[in-house]
């Protein structure tokens, strides 16, 4: 096997390692032995490791490791390397590949004349903007949420009446095997066309996106992930998936679609169209964009489930890394704002403008007749189906046969047999462990498609082949089910007859011949004896490895969905039981069952519990069921994180990103600053050579991103600290030449001010595209006017609890070690702090690797 290390990331450009050294990279520290080697991604063979001197804690005009600018590198116009067979992947590592986004407002000269120049009014004109762009956010994602609504609709309509007028003809006639074929080759027409764009043209559109928006809301920048060809390709690929028969859902991508809405209007222009539009220009910043991105992504949630305060929560809970009072309210102004364009949309659409019927993607319908009341001695009956679920097996030897016992006579004692009922042992099904389950069976899944399945055209082939296994094993079960019930009464779609009586439906298409909201939905609110058990147990069984297999294709589509089919599948056939066990009793209604299966499930697998209960309740339109609701979502959460983390964290970690929890590791206050610094640092003086900056911006073994400035000293000791530059800014003074020789002769045209540093934010241009001649490479550059004076510094004794803490809840890019003397000494990034964790075996260290 080639000696590579590679990996497969969501942005989906492969970098072969043979262009890059060293192999794997790791952050040299003060007493790290000269070349001391890392091992690859696999733990295969040695790899060069750049050693640093013990003393060599910061060099003028060098270069150091400390961290890498992605943005200067166009992988767009990288050159093709051949795909190994297998890429060597190894979860203990982080990647060098993710950059980290600038929280921290640089207060140097130009800012502070800016906001002196800014009077009350301009405050105030600020504001407002603010509010306007909350507005706009939430009316745009109401509208793409429409539009994926409706031509879903459409096209899912026409798929299934394609299909079910061919089954119907091929079922008098024989040859169904026809109408198999047909379905088939729809669904996997349909995929191919959502895998094909979503692989060759956006990769990072692939998946429901929550992972990467908040990553993006932790501080880390994930390329592509907020583009308008990220949300074009976003929507157009989960309308195929969806319409492709696929096991997911349309309302996780909102959350994606409604944060790439939130990014794009709040800077008031499009990079990718190439147009500005010249307003909204104070809020270029990544502080700013972060902020707006967090109600782009409540929009989204309020959009799918017509949950504004859902929504709310889930920004919060789920994805902002910061959060203040103040955004709260704004936040909640686009969730409103979003659900209520939605609904007003649809109400046009549905040819009644004054029915505010559909506040969401998904409406569970309401739960409140006098059989989905609940009583306090099910809660803790509730409680149980956090953690096992009591399931039941027929009579009839034939899993399909729904006759009376053979004996045609009840035993004695026996209750009469609900229509849903005619059971006689029990078994255990997994509720809240299901969750654990499914994402441990995706873990290992994920890790065989990085290490197996990287080429696009070989994601595309599996997404084919996984919609032609759906569709198959669909009509397998349809075709041999013999669950028929009445027509009469029924709200199904799409009734398949098949082999039952005239007047009556199949029950198993019923559930797989449907999208699969409207399937959640049924399984909420049809009568009891809708369903025969066996039915729901082999729909249970098939479409969890359905969903588990589907989630992480390289297709647009979301696991909220699914993860509530299966538990409102799995919670309906528990609700049955417990109506066979007492008799019938009133309060046993199988659809109460359902949705607390769906809440168990869903809290199983992604271990939301504040967000989710109010996204259940708003959905339901019933706040009783808050309580119960509650206690599932927690109980499914606590039994699932003694086996394996949540769905996205463990995505987030399978891809080597950088991202920083809410705490440091409980052991780690042993550690100090001086012990997880990067060391040495590139520093830079006040007044520094053009050449110099030219030399060091235009390395290729080492791209960094911030600077210390220090003072002017002689000697090779280090200098005392003045202030912090960023790459970005060196970038801009070089584009417009801000030299001092040009200054004093007169050429420069104008001073610059912080609107040049917002024209070019986010994609500065790179230092290649940059001409500087050798006359030029002599001048001098001050940085005095735009250095950041006053970075954030620790002493190196700092612990490290201590200095995450700090680096954290700033939201900071680079963290300054200093001595005594106020010397630079290191520099913290979020590479150093995120590579500690805490393992089954106490505290680890994770190594760098350039992926």
């Amino acid at each position: 096997m080639a000696n590579v290390s590679k990996k497969v990331s969501w942005s989906g450009r492969d970098v072969d390692d043979d262009e890059a050294a060293p192999l794997l990279r790791r952050t040299a520290r003060p007493g790290t032995p000269a070349g001391e080697a890392t091992p690859l991604l696999n733990g295969a063979g040695p790899a060069a490791v750049r050693a640093s001197p013990h003393s060599a804690f910061f060099r003028i005009g060098q270069m150091s490791n400390v961290e890498l600018d992605d943005e200067l590198l166009d992988p767009d116009t990288d050159p093709l390397h051949p795909f190994p067979k297998e890429i060597p992947h190894n979860e203990k590592l982080l990647s060098l590949k993710y950059e980290s986004l600038d929280y921290d407002n640089s207060e140097n000269q130009l800012f502070l004349e800016e906001e002196r120049r800014i009077n009350h009014t301009a405050f105030r004109t600020v504001e407002i903007k603010r509010w306007v762009i909350c507005a706009m956010i939430g009316i745009l994602t109401g509208l793409v949420a429409c539009f994926i609504d409706i031509v879903v609709e459409k096209l899912a309509g026409l798929k299934y009446r394609v299909v079910k007028d061919n089954i119907d003809k091929f079922t008098a006639r024989g040859g169904l095997s026809f109408s198999l074929l047909l379905w088939a080759s729809l669904n996997v027409a349909f995929v191919l066309l959502g895998s094909v764009i979503v692989a060759f043209i956006e990769p990072v559109a692939a998946g429901s996106g929550i992972p990467q928006i908040k990553c993006f809301l932790n501080g880390v920048k994930i390329p592509h992930v907020v583009r308008l060809k990220t949300l074009v390709i976003k929507v157009s690929g989960v309308i195929l998936s969806v319409v492709g028969g696929l096991a997911v859902g349309k309302e996780g991508p909102m959350i994606h679609s409604g944060s790439v809405i939130a990014a794009g209007v709040s800077q008031g222009r499009s990079t990718s169209l190439k147009r500005d539009f010249k307003i909204f220009e104070y809020f270029r910043r990544d502080t700013e964009k972060r902020d707006f991105v967090s109600a782009g992504a409540a929009a989204g949630v309020s959009a799918a489930f017509g949950a504004p305060v859902g929504g709310v929560l889930f920004s919060l809970e789920e994805g902002a890394s910061f959060w203040n009072q103040f955004l709260t309210w704004r936040i909640f102004f686009a969730s409103m704002i979003s659900t209520f364009t939605l609904n007003f949309v649809l109400s046009i659409y549905h040819g009644n403008v004054w029915d505010l019927s559909s506040p969401g993607l998904i409406n569970f319908g309401r739960f409140d007749t006098e059989t989905m009341v609940y009583t306090i001695h099910e809660i803790p009956i509730f409680i149980a189906m956090g953690v096992t679920d009591l399931g039941n097996t027929p009579y009839s030897e034939s899993p399909w046969d729904v006759s009376p016992p053979p004996s045609g006579r009840l035993l004695p004692g026996q209750p009469a047999p609900l229509p849903e009922s005619r059971t006689r042992s029990s078994f255990l099904v997994p509720g809240g462990i299901l969750g654990a389950v499914f994402n441990a069976l995706n873990y290992w899944l994920t890790m065989f498609r990085i290490r197996y399945i990287h080429r696009p055209c070989l994601q595309v082939i599996e997404a084919m082949l996984v919609a032609a296994v759906t569709a198959t094993v669909a009509f397998v079960l349809i075709y041999s089910s013999r669950d028929c019930q009445p027509l009469q009464g029924s709200s199904v779609s799409y009734p398949l007859q098949l082999f039952c009586a005239d007047g009556e439906y199949n029950s198993m298409a019923a559930a797989f011949f449907n999208t699969p909201e409207k399937s959640v939905v049924s399984l909420f609110h049809d009568p009891p004896g809708s369903y025969n058990p066996m039915t729901l147990g082999l729909f249970t069984l098939v479409y969890f490895f359905l969903a588990c297999w589907t989630y992480g294709l390289t297709v647009s589509a979301g696991v909220f969905i699914p993860s509530l089919l299966i538990g409102a599948a799995w919670g309906r056939l528990f609700g049955i039981s417990l109506s066979y066990l007492t008799g019938a009793a009133v309060w046993a209604d199988p659809g109460k069952y359902a949705l607390m299966g769906a809440a168990a499930q869903l809290g199983g697998i992604v271990r939301m519990t504040l967000s989710l209960t109010v996204i259940m309740m708003e959905a339901t339109s019933n706040v009783t069921y808050g309580f119960p609701i509650m206690l599932v979502l927690m109980t499914a959460k606590i039994v699932g994180d003694v086996f394996i983390e949540g769905l996205y964290d463990m995505h987030i970690q399978l891809q080597s990103v950088p991202f920083l929890h809410w705490e440091a590791p409980v052991t780690s206050h042993s550690l100090t600053a001086r012990e997880v610094m990067s060391t040495p640092v590139t520093c830079l003086r006040r007044r520094e050579k053009v050449g110099i900056i030219v030399d060091v911006l235009s390395s290729t073994a080492s791209n960094h991103n911030g600077f210390p400035v220090v003072e002017d000293a002689d000697g090779t000791q280090p200098a005392r600290l003045q202030g912090l530059i960023l790459r970005s800014q060196l970038i801009v003074l070089l584009k417009h030449k801000v030299f001092i020789e040009r200054s004093c002769m007169g050429l420069l045209r104008r001073r610059l001010r912080l609107k040049d540093f917002r024209d070019a934010y986010p994609r500065f241009p790179p230092i290649q595209s940059i001409h500087v001649s050798q006359d030029e490479r002599e001048c001098t550059m001050d940085l005095s006017e735009f250095m950041n004076p006053s970075p954030y510094t620790v002493p190196q004794e700092a612990s490290l609890p201590r200095v995450f803490k700090l680096f954290r809840a700033l939201g900071l890019r680079h963290l300054v070690v200093v001595d005594n003397c106020n010397q630079v000494v290191g520099l913290v990034t979020r590479k150093d702090l995120a590579r500690y964790r805490l393992g089954k075996g106490g505290l680890e260290e994770l190594s760098l690797a350039q992926t």
